[in-house]
């Protein structure tokens, strides 16, 4: 049961991506080009995503447990160090020149191109050094 409702959640998250056109770089690119074509659509994607978060961490709290787990497994550490600060600002970097982050480049997968490739490839590389380094 707890792997159908991953799975449901992931095929709810690529929809509401596709939907919204998160996976469409050049919509993405747009709304960060603040000197230029600004494309202010994807503030409404993103207001829509803090207001869900909202409700969804309210409704969840209330029930005192997730549904298929005994509890919340929830971060412990509220500090930032060096390895947080420049991995957000290579995943920032990323997103900025590329107009694909994770979610959305994996979702955009069955339409792949090479500059979608090339992500996905500095993605791949990018784990496979953290997991090197760290």
């Amino acid at each position: 049961m707890k792997a159908l409702a991953g799975y449901v959640a992931g095929l709810l998250f690529g929809l509401g991506l596709a939907i919204s056109g998160m996976t469409d770089p050049a919509r993405v690119l747009g709304f960060l080009d603040l000197a230029g074509a600004w494309d202010p659509t994807l503030m409404f994607v993103l207001g829509g995503a803090v207001a869900t978060t909202f409700v969804g961490y309210r409704l969840a709290w209330a029930r005192g447990k997730p549904l298929f787990e005994a509890s919340f497994q929830l971060p412990t550490r509220r500090d930032l160090d060096a390895r947080l600060l420049g991995g957000a600002a290579l995943f920032g970097i990323g997103w900025g020149l590329s107009g694909y982050c994770p979610g959305p480049a994996v979702a955009s997968i069955a339409g792949l191109s090479w500059p979608l490739a090339a992500m996905l490839a500095a993605m791949a590389a990018g784990w496979y050094l953290a997991r090197k380094i760290a």
